[in-house]
């Protein structure tokens, strides 16, 4: 899922947000909340031209439906991420850019089918991962990101074992993008940090349905997050 920032918060939406500085949460990477909404120019252009490539192809061979399962199939043994080899991500890439090619909602963030809370199913981005570190200091529990389009605000939330979380403001940038700016970060769920103005980024939606949500991040990261509370709202 997913915001991040160009340091590193607790829960590394990559290719959602540009990186940026954030204060130090314990055992946890700061830049993995921003990292989770950044995103370049250059890397959604070379992003765009790909699907471009891809859509005939896909469009032709198979429906977003049997996309979606091949995807699910794909990334359910690959522990969010933190097994896969380069050609596990290579495939997934493919199949993504397969549902990018059929993607009907054309303006994501006119649409309600983006508010709630989404879970984390699978990302390329490192500063989420953190695969060099032991893995009884990464974050083993599910990972969340949270968006209310009415309020124009998005939220990162880590479970198991460190409960960080970094709440943010939207500002749409086109019907695909919005700019986003963290203003707080919560360590272990009980102290909250107010954010010194560095935590920004932005985030880029590539793919929408009622289930399944795709991002792509300024590092070239990709996210991949189903929707499991649509009701869920944001902290003002």
């Amino acid at each position: 899922m997913a915001l991040t920032s160009s340091s590193s918060p607790a829960f590394t939406c990559s290719p959602f947000f540009i990186q940026s500085s954030k204060p130090h949460l314990p055992s946890t990477n700061p830049n993995a909340n921003i990292n989770l909404f950044s995103e370049q120019n250059a890397v959604s252009l070379k992003w765009r031209t790909k699907v471009s490539f891809f859509s005939g192809i896909f469009t032709k061979q198979k429906n977003a439906k049997s996309l979606k399962d091949d995807l699910f199939d794909a990334i359910a043994p690959l522990d969010r991420g933190a097994e896969a080899t380069a050609e596990d991500q290579e495939r997934v890439d493919q199949i993504a850019l397969g549902l990018e090619a059929v993607n009907q909602i054309k303006e994501p963030l006119k649409s309600s089918l983006l508010n709630g809370k989404w879970e984390l199913l699978y990302t390329t981005s490192q500063s989420v991962l953190q695969t060099k570190r032991p893995k009884f200091l990464r974050p083993n529990g599910k990972i969340y990101q949270a968006i209310n389009l009415d309020t124009l605000r998005a939220q990162n939330m880590e479970t198991w074992p460190f409960f960080n979380q970094a709440t943010a403001n939207l500002v749409p940038i086109n019907p695909t993008r919005v700019a986003v700016k963290f203003d707080y970060f919560r360590i272990a769920g009980l102290i909250s940090i107010k954010s010194p103005g560095s935590g920004r980024g932005q985030l880029e939606i590539t793919y929408l349905d009622e289930e399944l949500r795709i991002s792509r991040g300024d590092r070239g990261n990709l996210f991949i997050l189903k929707m499991v509370d649509p009701s869920y709202r944001v902290p003002l």
